[in-house]
């Protein structure tokens, strides 16, 4: 959903834009606080579910359906921008006959964006990679990743005194994003000692093992600090010298704004998707993988390996920010507006 809002701040002031999400979805908080109205439909997935399942998702997605034509039929937009998730397919059936573009964070698109691709105008993609999921004969154009603005204003002084860090000793960023991702905070519990011995540590826990990250790093020195969301990202990416994380679809824009090497740790129940994106940093040699199973003995030995070899990090600074696309968003919203205007 960070890829759409993105976006949403580019748009012109006169540009009326209503968000369409799941009922009681985690999004209608975060799209609220951005002041954008919102509204909920109800929505399953069909793939992978039971067969005990289906027929209740069936009538969910049916539900949806009807639900997307009134919000259609009251709002009478000229253009849809579908971002994924199976939310989105009442609706992209409903609408039917708006034009409509779709972006594609990821490098290889889930079922549902490939569902999506069938009935959009556009497709936007974050690298020109994507393209060989899609026919031929689709209009896809290559924008970027979205990167929200507040996370652009940081320089590394800043984010160094944000953090009260001293900029003589490397800063090594943990992320799992919001959610977390528990093998990289085990990892780096069972390390921290030897972490602290050498560097200065940011640990973005998600809120799932907040507590338990607390409980066992009390009264840890200024030089580590842990936190179970941070809102400002931006400040940690400017800050840190090396970042180990997931590889969900934002390190193909965030990474390479900010020319942050990384050691990626491919979610393994995730790992055709987040695989393909680690794949591609690697292979330009911006970032190194390491696979979840050997994260916990391999992690500390990695991370002095890059940091020690100031060359190689070097190498994979400059590698990471050649992929820097920071303009996305605005393409974005640009092919938007030529859809809007293409309206008859």
């Amino acid at each position: 959903m960070y890829p759409a809002l993105t976006v949403t701040e580019r748009l012109n002031e006169n540009t009326q834009v209503l968000w369409v999400g799941s009922e009681g979805g985690m999004e209608a908080g975060l799209v609220e606080r951005a002041n954008l109205p919102y509204r909920g439909i109800r929505a399953a997935g069909v793939h992978g579910v039971s067969l005990r399942q289906l027929p209740g998702n069936l009538v969910k997605l049916w539900q949806g359906y009807k639900q997307s034509k009134q919000i259609l039929k009251d709002f009478k937009p000229d253009v849809l921008l579908f971002t994924g998730g199976y939310v989105a397919i009442p609706m992209a059936l409903a609408g039917l006959k708006v034009r409509t573009l779709l972006f594609v964070p990821d490098i290889e698109p889930g079922l549902a964006l490939k569902t999506l691709a069938r009935f959009s105008d556009r497709i936007a993609v974050s690298v020109d990679d994507s393209r060989r999921f899609f026919s031929k004969k689709a209009s896809v154009e290559v924008t970027g990743y979205p990167i929200r603005q507040d996370m652009m204003k940081w320089t590394k002084t800043e984010a160094l005194a944000y953090f009260g860090f001293d900029a003589a000793k490397p800063v090594i960023l943990f992320t799992g994003g919001s959610s977390g991702a528990r093998s990289i905070n085990k990892a780096v519990l069972a390390n921290l000692d030897e972490l602290l011995g050498r560097y200065q540590v940011i640990h973005l826990t998600g809120h799932l093992d907040w507590e338990v990250v607390r409980e066992a790093t009390q009264n840890r020195p200024q030089t580590y600090q842990a936190f179970p969301y941070l809102h400002e990202m931006g400040a940690a990416y400017a800050a840190a010298d090396l970042v180990i994380s997931r590889a969900g679809a934002s390190v193909l824009g965030e990474y390479p704004f900010f020319g942050l090497p990384a050691i990626l740790v491919p979610y393994p129940y995730a790992w055709r998707y987040q695989k393909v994106n680690a794949d591609y940093l690697v292979e330009r040699e911006a970032a190194v993988l390491l696979e979840d199973q050997y994260l916990q003995n391999q992690l500390l030995s990695q991370i002095d390996a890059l940091v020690q070899d100031e060359a190689r990090l070097q190498h994979m600074r400059r590698a990471m920010k050649a992929l820097s696309q920071p303009q996305a968003a605005e393409k974005i919203a640009s092919l938007l507006y030529e859809l809007a205007e293409a309206v008859v």
